[in-house]
């Protein structure tokens, strides 16, 4: 099995069925998230998720976790988005494996979190495109996560993105790189989080879909 938890050839990702499996798009976000994880599988899906098809068939839950695009100014660079639900193409969304759980635990870590709607679109967004899909409610924009909770056909969601770019931080700016440091070294911080979450979310100490017992700092 290869370091990035999938086997050579490019078949599924042999998991355990007890636990979760975090999936990312790019090697940086993988390698980025595994220096805080113990136990937990992280898949590399690829970009749009074109290779979802290394995930498993069998485990807890399906956790997305990367970079994203802040659709309005509430989210600051290196803010965490932990989302409520992950809207996909043509109006479908799917509810988050409680997310207000996962936020607390990563408040506990120091990181600086929100709880809100991730929606996942073909292309990155800019301009009048990004200030549409905020005007709907969304708090985030990504490529992969609707994709992979699809792929997971039924299995508990989650996503946790942590911003790089937004309405007054262009993406192709020169302050990206910067920022996309930054934003890494957040992501390092994630996985002792997702993991605690993760062992709550297979003890049953929250329901699946979600519920309010943290305090996330959302508007």
């Amino acid at each position: 099995m290869s370091k990035d938890s999938a086997p050579a050839g490019g078949g599924p990702a042999e998991a355990p069925a007890a636990g979760p499996v975090v999936c990312a798009a790019l090697r940086i976000e993988a390698r980025a998230v595994r220096r805080g994880l113990t136990r937990t599988p992280v898949v590399v899906v690829g970009y749009r998720a074109r290779r979802a098809a290394r995930l498993p068939d069998a485990c807890a839950a399906l956790v997305t976790v990367g970079f994203g695009g802040a659709l309005d100014e509430r989210l600051r660079p290196g803010d965490v988005l932990v989302a409520d639900e992950i809207r996909g193409p043509g109006g479908t969304a799917v509810p988050c494996a409680a997310p207000h759980l996962l936020a607390g635990e990563l408040i506990r870590d120091g990181l600086s979190v929100q709880v809100g709607p991730l929606i996942t679109t073909d292309r990155v967004v800019r301009g009048a495109e990004r200030a549409a899909l905020a005007a709907r409610g969304a708090r985030v924009a990504d490529m992969e996560s609707a994709l992979v909770a699809a792929r997971g056909g039924g299995l508990p969601a989650a996503a946790v993105r942590v911003v790089v770019d937004g309405p007054r931080h262009p993406l192709w700016s020169p302050g990206t790189i910067g920022r996309g440091l930054a934003a890494r070294r957040v992501l390092a911080r994630t996985g002792p989080a997702l993991e605690r979450w993760s062992v709550l979310l297979v003890r049953g100490g929250e329901d699946a879909r979600g519920g309010e017992g943290a305090r996330d700092g959302s508007g």
